[in-house]
């Protein structure tokens, strides 16, 4: 029997063997291989390269590591694991830029440290322990009341749209803007999903396609510049995504090529949701402008997926990892706490408020 795809944990903590087990995104679908992570070297190239991905995925490694990488220290003072706890937060902080849970899970995991200062190093490190795993159980219970809040806004038999990956795969369990389709799929809501390959990293088609064929939802895989033809023909009604950070004033960065469907789904007036977790708003950032875009290699364009180079070698490339959809196309943002609808910068501070 397969096992379904919501309870596979993508990371996960094997505290006996100082041991983070991750499942390596970048070799799905046709492998499911399970990596063992033991320094804060390994933690960093698993973030960089996408074996883990999904910004709340990597808010959950990122605190397991932090963890890991401190428990075995041998300091005798909280000054001297205070310093080598800041050497490895500004290590993992390094892997990539844009998605906010990363500094967010590190900061929380910096604050446990420095409630607990006044304790034994012993009692420190269980309490890191404590906050790491607490922020994976509430990853977990977030996704669950998002999915719950977006199926408020969603009937039976929609047909919708989701681009890059904000999956199971992606979070603790059941994903963001995905979570609502596997909620609806228990209550027989029969959605008909298309899937973004999402260039130039597939992860609607080599993620997204697979947990939700996996699960046994109705799953029709296009190339991203077919969206448009799918809402002219009236097969789409909603459109669903995740994201990695947003704006003070609802400005959304999300994977490249998220901001493309937003203006389509205007055009064709479909309602464009954002499922945003508390963690990826960001009030620091007042606007778009504001928010640090990923630039990656030329490799991933012109070579990755090809036995031979897609492009000469001599060209050169621009390859952004996200962009930023502007709050103007953004129904709504639907988070943990509840549907949020313009005026954003209004509507998010009062939901923070709460």
């Amino acid at each position: 029997m397969t096992e379904h795809v919501t309870v596979i944990e993508s990371v996960k903590l094997d505290d006996k063997n100082d041991t983070i087990i991750l499942l390596d995104q970048t070799q799905l679908p046709n492998k499911k291989v399970f990596l063992e992570l033991k320094t804060v070297d390994d933690v960093w190239d698993a973030i960089y390269h996408l074996k883990v991905r999904g910004a709340p995925a990597i808010g959950i490694a990122a605190a397991y590591g932090i963890y890991l990488v401190t428990k075995n220290s041998d300091a005798s003072s909280y000054e001297e694991f205070a310093q080598t706890f800041s050497k490895m937060k500004e290590k993992l902080a390094s892997s990539r830029p844009t998605a906010v849970n990363l500094f967010w899970a590190l900061d929380r995991m910096e604050a446990r440290l420095e409630k607990e200062k006044a304790q034994s190093i012993d009692v420190i490190k269980r309490a890191l322990k404590e906050e790491a795993d607490l922020i994976k159980k509430e990853d977990e219970e977030v996704c669950e009341s998002i999915g719950q809040y977006a199926l408020e806004l969603l009937e039976p038999g929609m047909g919708l749209l989701t681009h890059c990956n904000a999956g199971t795969i992606a979070t603790a369990k059941y994903g963001t803007a995905l979570a609502p389709i596997y909620l609806g799929q228990e209550k027989g809501y029969d959605f008909k999903v298309y899937a973004d390959e999402t260039r130039p990293l597939l992860q609607g088609a080599r993620l997204t396609a697979w947990e939700l064929d996996q699960a046994g939802v109705d799953v029709t895989l296009i190339c991203d510049n077919m969206a448009s033809i799918v809402m002219k023909q009236g097969k789409v009604q909603a459109v669903l995504v995740g994201c990695d950070r947003v704006a003070a004033n609802g400005d959304a960065a999300n994977k490249i090529g998220t901001s493309a469907v937003a203006i389509l789904a205007k055009h064709y007036g479909i309602p464009f949701y954002v499922c945003a977790p508390m963690s990826t708003i960001d009030s620091k950032s007042k606007t778009g402008d504001d928010i640090e875009i990923e630039l990656r290699s030329e490799e991933e364009i012109k070579t990755k997926w090809y036995s031979e180079p897609m492009a000469p070698e001599s060209v050169k490339t621009y390859n952004p990892a996200f962009d930023v959809t502007d709050s103007s196309l953004i129904t709504a943002i639907i988070t943990e706490k509840g549907i949020v609808y313009p005026d954003y910068e209004e509507n998010l501070a009062k939901i923070f408020a709460e």
